[in-house]
């Protein structure tokens, strides 16, 4: 499980970089997604849900930007990769965004006219990846499924989450936030990786070789 410091050193070592097809960083993505629940008054499960519905990627190293792994027809599941890391320290409502922002696009696709062809080429790339557009059962199903309303607000701020320079709060800001719906005291032990094992975030810090 991840501590509150954990997760801003994986933004401190990986946010820097490019968010593939938009001119945005992941850190900047993170960022504009939660300033914009936020604007829209969410509770902080919600604005927590946005600022991390995408730190599977950072959890792997799969390739970002330029090398994006649907370039190579990889689905990286980043839905579901930062799961394991985050539950015990935050509930199943942050979680469930998290996990279903992949299929809200897959129902927003399915349900709003023209919504499938505004995606970037990068988000096109994965749409098919991920099992494409929702047929009119499947939708009909996503949507009655609990937490598919919150994971659909939070996809539609994904989409508008992507400008170049952008102000928002600093991302302590919303780690104040975060911290206010942790399920455990953030001064809580945390286990470490098992020995022998690095963290998964454990890279070389922007600028390293």
């Amino acid at each position: 499980m991840l501590s509150l410091h954990d997760i801003e050193t994986v933004f401190a070592r990986r946010g820097h970089e490019q968010y593939a097809g938009e001119p945005v960083t992941q850190l900047e993505h993170a960022l504009q997604t939660a300033a914009l629940a936020e604007a829209a008054g969410a509770d902080d499960e919600r604005v927590t849900a946005c600022l991390l519905h995408d730190l599977g990627h950072l959890l792997q190293d799969l390739g970002s930007g330029e090398d994006s792994p649907t370039l190579r027809g990889v689905d990286d599941v980043h839905q579901y990769a930062a799961l394991p890391f985050l539950r015990g320290l935050f509930s199943e409502r942050v979680l469930g965004g998290i996990q279903l922002h992949v299929d809200a696009k897959r129902y927003l696709c399915a349900t709003v006219p023209g919504y499938e062809a505004a995606l970037s080429d990068d988000s096109q790339r994965s749409l098919k990846l991920q099992g494409g557009v929702f047929d009119a059962d499947q939708a009909a199903a996503f949507i009655k499924r609990p937490g598919a309303a919150d994971a659909v607000k939070l996809r539609q701020w994904d989409d508008l989450a992507k400008v170049e320079g952008g102000a928002t709060p600093s991302l302590s800001h919303f780690l104040v936030r975060a911290q206010r719906c942790c399920i455990l005291p953030p001064t809580g032990l945390r286990p470490g990786p098992p020995k022998g094992e690095r963290p998964p975030w454990d890279g070389p810090a922007p600028g390293g070789a």
